[in-house]
């Protein structure tokens, strides 16, 4: 690939705050995205923005009394469009940005702060129920049913004289039909374990030695393919999810992506092969993943393994001189993509060309 055909990565709007921000997400169907942070007295801060003529314009701006840590737009409809967020304090709620003095859902989901959440079944991506999945500094994963209330569906916490880890990330996936649904959840020991929903069991679990800052499959709502998972040391490791071998597990491929941790990584939405991912000293690299020849092969006694493939890098770009803290492709637009950064700064990038990879 030439240098003019490689894809671009351009900062369009740069927008300064004016406090700490942790989350970035865009508003599905819309030009409209949200930022959540926690200002410097120590109250939480959601903020809706909408891109106007080429800048950014602020709709509106919800002060909150905690530090908010995360937000997800995965389990609402399309209709609705809430937000449910998790706080510094453990709290899960779920807010009507047109409305947004009350939460419609609210639960103390965990003892201490929410460090990461995910949603699914919602926005027509994913069969089942709508559920929220939140991962806290209690050491537990919890699964969140709108519809219930108080009560999780689903709790994953360490066995009673296990150590209580720090879990940094959550995402789902398998949701490709009413019953199948896992969750994949890393921790700050490098621990990655992967829960069945359906039966209720931890269905694989291996540790890549450095801590987990960033977890996502490729696609929530199809039969498990890939998943990323990004560490504390520069690494990301790539796991091909189709055949899961009872002794070695998944295969995977591992490349050395930047110089400090790997804060995130996000799939383009139009593209499952393309992948960013986001760097602790404030650079933005584009990736592509190549499928092996065969996917899987028999080992020396005849039982299905899985074949990593290989990645390559497309593109790569420094942002910021501090670390780039969250990611989001637009799910609408091919190539448009938010970041924010602990320079308290948001930007509205555009990655050119993608249609031709």
């Amino acid at each position: 690939m030439s240098a003019f055909e490689k894809p671009q990565i351009i900062a369009h709007i740069q927008k300064g705050l004016n406090y700490t921000v942790f989350d970035c997400k865009w508003v599905p169907c819309s030009a409209k995205f949200v930022t959540m942070g926690n200002f410097a007295r120590g109250t939480g801060v959601i903020q809706l923005y909408e891109i106007q003529h080429g800048d950014l314009k602020l709709l509106r701006e919800i002060e909150k009394a905690k530090p908010i840590k995360c937000g997800t737009f995965g389990a609402t409809s399309l209709q609705q469009r809430y937000l449910a967020t998790g706080d510094f304090a453990g709290n899960l709620h779920i807010w009507n940005l047109e409305a947004p003095e009350i939460p419609v859902y609210s639960v103390k989901g965990h003892k201490e702060i929410i460090n990461t959440i995910d949603g699914v079944g919602g926005l027509g991506i994913g069969e089942g129920a709508p559920e929220i999945v939140t991962g806290s500094r209690d050491g537990t994963v919890k699964v969140w049913d709108p519809r219930q209330k108080d009560d999780p569906v689903a709790n994953m916490e360490p066995v009673q004289g296990e150590n209580r880890r720090d879990c940094w990330t959550v995402a789902f996936g398998n949701a490709y039909n009413q019953e199948e649904r896992v969750v994949c959840a890393g921790y700050d020991n490098g621990d990655i374990k992967l829960f069945d929903l359906r039966s209720m069991s931890l269905r694989w679990e291996t540790n890549i030695k450095n801590g987990v800052c960033s977890l996502e499959f490729d696609r929530k709502d199809i039969s498990m393919n890939k998943l990323v998972a990004t560490s504390l040391e520069g690494k990301f490791h790539v796991f091909d999810m189709r055949t899961q071998h009872p002794t070695k597990g998944f295969a995977s491929v591992s490349e050395k992506a930047h110089k400090s941790t790997v804060w995130q990584v996000r799939h383009l939405p139009q593209n499952r092969e393309l992948f960013l991912t986001a760097g602790g000293a404030g650079g933005l690299h584009l990736w592509k993943y190549e499928y092996p020849i065969q996917r899987s092969k028999k080992d020396s006694e005849g039982v299905e393994m899985g074949v990593a493939g290989s990645v390559s890098l497309l593109q790569n770009v420094t942002l910021s001189t501090q670390p780039i803290s969250s990611l989001d492709w637009s799910p609408d637009k091919r190539g448009l993509c938010i970041c924010s950064s602990f320079d308290q700064m948001v930007r509205v990038l555009i990655v050119t060309k993608l249609q031709k990879i």
